[in-house]
């Protein structure tokens, strides 16, 4: 069984044991370590799909917190021509690290 969820602004096709980055997100508690995720575009199991418009009402993926990493740096350069201004600025996203507990529709 598979779902496609949104989070962040970009989906995400997952599977129930599986771990993946995404943008990180708000704990109810500070200790809770689980989430349920109700942004769900499309389950699938086999030969069967239940797609949505644009979500699927009641369809919910459940998640646990592994753990809060930050992505690769990103470098920009910013540079005005004939006037000697030159910088460098650097950006590193923080993004949760989540295993998919349970997929339920």
């Amino acid at each position: 069984m598979f779902a496609v969820i949104r989070s962040g602004g970009k989906q995400y096709k997952v599977q129930e044991g599986e771990t993946l980055d995404i943008e990180l997100v708000e704990f109810p508690a500070e200790g809770e370590k689980k989430l349920s995720i109700s942004d769900v575009l499309l389950v699938g199991n086999g030969d069967k799909f239940s797609v949505g418009n644009p979500l699927l009402s009641g369809a919910t993926v459940g998640i646990e917190l592994v753990d809060e990493v930050k992505a690769r740096k990103v470098t920009a350069y910013k540079y005005r021509r004939r006037e000697g201004y030159h910088r460098t600025v650097g950006h590193r996203q923080k993004l949760a690290r989540v295993k998919i507990t349970s997929i339920s529709l």
